[in-house]
């Protein structure tokens, strides 16, 4: 059912599209298009984008692995290494501490017409990316390369079945979701 959507380009965009609406929709309900809700967690004192990601990373987790074990799609990981996780992580932390928004928060913001999110976020990605485009080659030859991983994932680097991965990694983020929610956070 998957591989053809993958093979079907102009389906996958159309999939995309109604899902990006659908992400966006969920977080501005969840309150992370919210300015003050995004700076509430980088202070410490609201959890809310917190409980999303990790939300979403667990049912991203499951369903995806979910999915493969049926037969219904593969993985295809991107190559990564130390040195762009490094540098990836300072521009996202930077631009997220300016703004206030992420990439997927800011769209949703710009859905709820947000201005902010427009001339700060809009203009401020396209910005970066030009920026980082223009730095792209020097910081290849460089740093992006350091610790080059490749496509590992971390079943193929422990040699066992994904799930042995999945299941603990999912009682973790429940746990930790338990304990926000009981700490009032």
């Amino acid at each position: 059912m998957l591989k053809g959507l993958h093979g079907d380009k102009s389906k996958q965009m159309y999939v995309g599209l109604l899902l990006g609406i659908c992400f966006g929709f969920l977080l501005q309900r969840g309150g992370a298009t919210s300015y003050d809700v995004i700076i509430g967690q980088l202070l410490w004192h609201d959890f809310t984008v917190v409980k999303i990601m990790l939300s979403a990373v667990l049912v991203g987790m499951i369903g995806v692995h979910a999915l493969r074990s049926l037969g219904l799609a593969e993985l295809h990981p991107k190559a990564g290494s130390v040195g762009m996780t490094v540098i990836g992580s300072l521009i996202f932390g930077v631009g997220f501490g300016v703004l206030g928004y992420c990439p997927g928060t800011v769209a949703g913001a710009v859905g709820q017409g947000s201005l902010d999110a427009v001339f700060g976020g809009v203009v401020g990605i396209l910005i970066g990316a030009g920026l980082f485009a223009s730095v792209y080659p020097e910081l290849q030859k460089g740093i992006l390369n350091k610790w080059h991983f490749g496509e590992l994932t971390f079943p193929q680097l422990f040699n066992v079945n994904p799930w042995v991965v999945v299941v603990p990694v999912s009682g973790l983020i429940v746990g930790l979701l338990l304990w926000i929610e009981s700490a009032g956070l």
